[in-house]
Parts: structure tokens; sequence; C-alpha cells
């Protein structure tokens, strides 16, 4: 059995903003999928992040600072759980699907950190990023690669009125895996630390032909980083 036939998490944040330094979890959700079965199950938070949420957040994901602050958690208790749900997970030996998976893992290990939690087992998960993939197996295309662009082209189902919420979008992204599993044999040949392994390596080549495009026209000076799944870590 293939990789993308087995057992798998998905992983997803909203947040206050895209500085994964700075900005903090909102929503999350994790899912446990199980495609051979048919089966899925979901655990799902919502945190007072403890800062204001802007309003360009709010409009993208729907929660407001009054909301969070009636209605969350307290940052560390969903973070420690967060963490807590991925350890399992990675012990059961699924691989976490997370689409563009510097920008939210980068996230969490910040709040980790922030919060004096281990963040270690991050550098051990095995991550299956559907935005590095669909790149690698098609460059060349035109049109955004944002989440609902991608699932469009293939078809996958992302009703837009639920796209920004973490539990949609980390399904869209586990089913967005699914479908280039199948479509690339290429990628279901490959078992979960050769498909890790090799990602690391075409998400190197594809910053290194991204800044060489930028420095080529609009920004000489352009630097962009090509770590994977955790950036700048």
């Amino acid at each position: 059995m293939s990789w993308h036939t087995r057992p798998m998490a998905a992983l997803d944040f909203e947040s206050t903003g895209l500085d994964v330094s700075s900005d903090r979890i909102v929503t999350a959700a994790l899912w446990r999928i199980d495609p051979a079965a048919g089966s899925k199950e979901k655990l799902s938070w919502l945190a007072d992040p403890g800062v204001e949420i802007p309003a360009e957040a709010s409009a993208i994901h729907g929660i407001t600072t009054e909301h969070a602050r009636q209605n969350g958690r307290p940052a560390v208790e969903v973070v420690t759980e967060i963490a807590a749900a991925l350890e399992k997970a990675a012990a059961d030996g699924l691989p976490v699907v997370v689409y563009n998976a510097p920008y939210d893992l980068g996230l969490l290990h910040a709040e980790l950190e922030r919060h004096g939690l281990a963040s270690g087992f991050l550098r051990d998960l095995r991550v299956i990023d559907p935005l590095v993939l669909d790149k690698h197996t098609d460059p060349y295309r035109r049109g955004g690669r944002k989440l609902t662009d991608v699932c469009a082209h293939h078809g996958v189902p992302l009703d837009e009125s639920q796209a920004h919420g973490a539990a949609a979008d980390a399904l869209a992204a586990a089913r967005l895996a699914w479908r280039l599993g199948v479509a690339h044999e290429e990628l279901a040949s490959l078992d979960l630390d050769g498909l890790h392994a090799a990602q690391v390596g075409w998400k190197a080549e594809q910053a290194a032909s991204f800044q060489a495009y930028l420095r080529r026209g609009r920004d000489p000076e352009a630097v962009i980083d090509g770590s994977w799944p955790l950036a700048g870590v």
C-alpha cells in the first residue's frame, strides 16, 4: 500500500497574521483520516491568543477578538493539547498533511517556544505538503497556488463559504494529498521517509527558482527561504 492509501493526519491553523515569529494561533484543527476505511475524526480548538486579532485577519477566518476572549481557551492550554495530539499521531505512525508546512509548523514552533513548551518533536514529524507536491509535479502551470486555487484545479471539494476555516482547510489538504498520490506514480512509489526527504529537496529547488526569478526582475536582492518543513528554524 502506498502512503496515500494509508492513515494520515491533517493539520491547519487560522491565526492573527502572517508573521510566524510574532503572530498567534486562533483556531486549529487536526484530522485523523483512514482513506482505505473511509473514516475520519476531528479535533478542533479555539484559542484566546492573548492579543488583539486584526480586522483583516478576522475578515478571513471570521473570529474577532471579542469572540476569542469570550469563547476561546487560554493559548497555553490549546498549544499544549495541539502538541500532544501531534505527538500521538506521530507515535501512531501517521504522517501529517500540512499545506504550506513552513507557515503552520513555524507558527506552532513559535507558540511552543513562547510558552516554554518542548518543540523538538516537530523535527521528527513526517510531513506531506501538497503545495510542494503540486509545484513539483506541475511547475509551470499558470494561476495561483493558494489552497483554494489548487483544490479547484484538481477537483478537490472546498466550499468557498468554508474556506479559511481550519477544519475545512485541513480536510481539503488531506484530500489533495490523496489526489496527487493517485495521479502521480512518482509520488506514490515513495515511502514516507523518501517522500519527506524528497520534499526537502524540492522545496529548496522551488525557492531557489523563485528567488532567481525575482532577482532578474523587480527585486535584485530578493532572498527566499527554502527550508522545509520548518522555515528558518
